[in-house]
């Protein structure tokens, strides 16, 4: 483990798991909640999920952007855009809107265009494998290659199943296990 790593799962054991009764994504109930947006816009937290990312990523061979479904994917992809950036790298990042604007250019893609590079979606949680899947369906309409699917913490609720049956590959950086939910 790195030191990063280990500083952000102290982070989100504090400040981003939350007990009691709460109703996910998926309809099913969980004691638990991990709430990543309460660490993922915290200027001490970013910076080390851009590293803890960057590592999980490293070894996917020509990756030009990273991006995914707003809102969750946003800070994700920013992170790594920055952190990438000061090591040298040249990820750029991209949002898919939930649906395309209705206005202007009516896109569902914003940032550089995608048509005929490799991108990994990101995620802050996985869940059901939702939110990923439905960012590669616009990808794919503007011509992405999808390289991969990383999230920062898996739920271990079947995403990483469901993810890989529609034949991508899925990483995730840190378990329940890491933040003492299983």
């Amino acid at each position: 483990m790195t030191e990063a790593r280990d500083q952000l799962i102290e982070f989100i054991k504090a400040d981003a798991v939350f007990h009691g009764d709460f109703t996910l994504t998926s309809g099913k109930k969980a004691s638990y909640y991990v709430d990543l947006r309460r660490v993922s816009l915290d200027h001490r937290v970013a910076p080390l999920i851009g590293q803890v990312m960057l590592d999980l990523i490293a070894e996917i061979p020509d990756v030009d952007a990273v991006g995914g479904l707003t809102m969750g994917a946003d800070p994700i992809a920013a992170a790594i855009l920055h952190q990438g950036a000061a090591r040298g790298l040249e990820y750029d990042a991209f949002v898919v809107r939930k649906e395309p604007k209705d206005h202007g250019r009516g896109r569902q893609v914003e940032g550089p265009d995608l048509q005929g590079k490799r991108v990994i979606v990101v995620e802050d949680t996985s869940t059901t494998g939702g939110s990923p899947l439905k960012a590669i369906e616009a990808l794919l309409r503007v011509g992405a290659e999808i390289a991969a699917v990383a999230v920062v913490v898996d739920r271990a609720t079947g995403a990483k199943e469901i993810i890989e049956a529609a034949g991508y590959p899925y990483y995730s950086a840190i378990g329940l296990a890491d933040l003492g939910l299983a």
